[in-house]
């Protein structure tokens, strides 16, 4: 900008002010106003205290004493008689930062004695002054509320402990400290006689976001200052009460909550973290990922293992916690101040207990069921896999096929195993599956970390089969006599077509079953070489010995 236009602004400043304030003349002090701020919310007057800086010159323009080559303003109590009579006359009516040059006829200075070396008798003497502060004794801490949030629901009592933030600044403008330079709240008890009384007034009925300003001479023991008036603007950043508990707000409980959580189990939350003013220091939909953990157990702070009780799956819910339930005095880091109210918003995905089984919820049963699946049956069946928030993880309808599986034989997670046996062909059924008998706390592909899942089962068909290691089974007992049974031209040797042909027999007349999925032709190929010892191609008495008896001589040999 042009300094000559900029110095032509300033003169017009000055003119404005000027003829906007007339000069004065106050006893035959003649007053010349050069500069009235905007806003002069009061007028010096006699019992007021002031602190004022001051040029002093003679007419011809000599100085003879100034308050900024002396280092600081002086203060001065008008009406008093602790001046001399103009400058009294002349600060009378100021406002703070207004400046002002007084002229003084010499019987209302120093007269017709002078003083000393410095003013000669008679002399008419000048001052250039500028109030910079201004108080009286009577006055009260003045508090104006700038701003105030429209959602406050608690405002500072006495005994509560309070987070603020402040600027601190003398009456003319000028800083004297401020806890945004240190990056850290002012922290306190009110009404407990930590702070000076002018600011414990000043803080009461205050709200978390609530913007005020405290102005008082009083306030000065604050920061040790002598002789001014301080202004604090102060923003509330938090509030509690060390008798706090938890507060749970703005609960959405779904209709449907078969169980609550208890102590011991444990939860699967995503969370919002914030502080009483909204700020954000952490969230579990950033990591896209829930934080497991055991509640009521000390894993977590004590608000929230505290906050965690009595959820139910689905549920959402804020959890406000005062600092001695959260993160102490000491905070966390540079995360959680210390004394920090922390406030989470949560939304309960799923829950379980390590003693929890398989619950199964029976949601069609055909009329006529004969026969159910049990161990080392092949079954045939539809699923479709979510999370117990209804996220689709898998489905058999994706595939050509329908699943099968081998109960008893760990080819499918021991929850669904579990699911699938008793089941009718044509039954549906509903399983919750806990993680621990689902695909534990690492998961697996698709599947989250101690994830509950949820199986909508429908039974297609089933086998019955027979136990891992064996390709026949008996349905009742063996032939006590089992080579004379198999030896049909009684050459004391069994043929592979007579084993088979008797194989053949037994499952035709259901005394036998032979391994599902396999072909007859197959079992007998297999079994008659199993018995076939020194394969000579024919079965001896003493060769032929039943498998029953073979796991019996080997656990016995393994026992050994």
């Amino acid at each position: 900008m042009d300094p000559v236009f900029t110095l032509f602004c300033l003169f017009l400043s000055v003119w404005s002010s000027a003829q906007s304030n007339p000069s004065p003349v106050l006893g035959d002090v003649n007053v010349d106003r050069l500069f009235v701020p905007p806003n002069c919310g009061r007028e010096a007057a006699t019992g007021d205290n002031v602190r004022y800086h001051y040029n002093a010159t003679f007419v011809d323009g000599k100085t003879f004493d100034s308050s900024y080559q002396k280092g600081g303003a002086k203060v001065a109590l008008l009406g008093e008689g602790r001046l001399i009579a103009g400058i009294d006359k002349g600060l009378q009516g100021m406002c703070v930062n207004e400046q002002r040059r007084i002229t003084i006829p010499p019987h209302l200075a120093y007269g017709s004695t002078g003083a000393g070396e410095v003013i000669p008798p008679d002399a008419t003497l000048i001052f250039d002054l500028h109030l910079v502060d201004l108080w009286n004794k009577a006055d009260l801490v003045v508090a104006k509320t700038i701003s105030t949030p429209k959602d406050c629901k608690r405002s500072v009592m006495r005994t509560d402990f309070v987070r603020y933030h402040f600027n601190g600044t003398l009456l003319d403008g000028t800083a004297f400290d401020s806890s945004y330079a240190r990056k850290q709240t002012q922290d306190s008890l009110v009404g407990e006689g930590w702070l000076v009384k002018g600011l414990d007034e000043g803080l009461l009925g205050m709200c978390v976001g609530e913007i005020r300003t405290l102005s008082s001479h009083h306030l000065k023991d604050m920061e040790r200052r002598e002789q001014a008036t301080l202004v604090y603007n102060i923003l509330l950043v938090d509030i509690h009460n060390p008798k706090d508990n938890i507060t749970v707000e703005n609960q959405v409980i779904p209709e449907s909550c078969q169980r609550k959580s208890v102590v011991g189990d444990y939860v699967r939350y995503h969370y919002n973290g914030t502080f009483l003013n909204g700020v954000t220091f952490d969230t579990s939909y950033r990591r896209n990922s829930t934080y497991n953990t055991y509640i009521g157990m000390g894993y977590v702070i004590a608000g929230m293992d505290q906050g965690l009780i009595g959820v139910c799956i689905g549920e959402r819910r804020r959890v406000i916690i005062p600092p001695h339930l959260a993160y102490g005095e000491q905070g966390a880091g540079d995360v959680i101040p210390p004394s920090a109210v922390v406030v989470f918003d949560v939304n309960i995905i799923d829950f379980h207990n390590p003693k929890d089984e398989v619950e199964i919820q029976v949601t069609h049963k055909p009329e006529i069921c004969n026969d159910t699946t049990e161990a080392n049956d092949v079954v045939h069946y539809h699923y479709n896999c979510t999370l117990v928030d209804g996220t689709k993880l898998f489905s058999s309808h994706d595939f050509d096929n329908m699943q099968e599986t081998t109960l008893g034989w760990d080819k499918v997670i021991d929850g669904l195993d579990r699911a699938l046996r008793n089941m009718c062909v044509g039954e549906k059924r509903v399983a919750t599956v806990p993680p621990h008998l689902g695909h534990g706390e690492k998961g697996t592909e698709g599947v989250p970390s101690s994830a509950v899942l949820v199986f909508d089962l429908e039974l297609v068909s089933f086998e019955k089969g027979v136990p891992p290691g064996y390709l026949f089974v008996w349905l009742g007992e063996a032939p006590t006599k089992l080579f004379k049974v198999l030896d049909v031209n009684k050459d004391e040797k069994v043929s592979q077509e007579e084993f088979g042909e008797f194989i053949k027999l037994q499952v035709a007349e259901d005394k036998g079953r032979i391994k599902p999925g396999m072909s007859m032709e197959l079992v007998v190929t297999d079994m008659f070489q199993n018995q076939d010892r020194n394969k000579d191609g024919v079965i001896t008495a003493d060769e032929l010995k039943l498998k029953v008896e073979e796991d019996k001589e080997k656990e016995a040999h393994d026992e050994l």
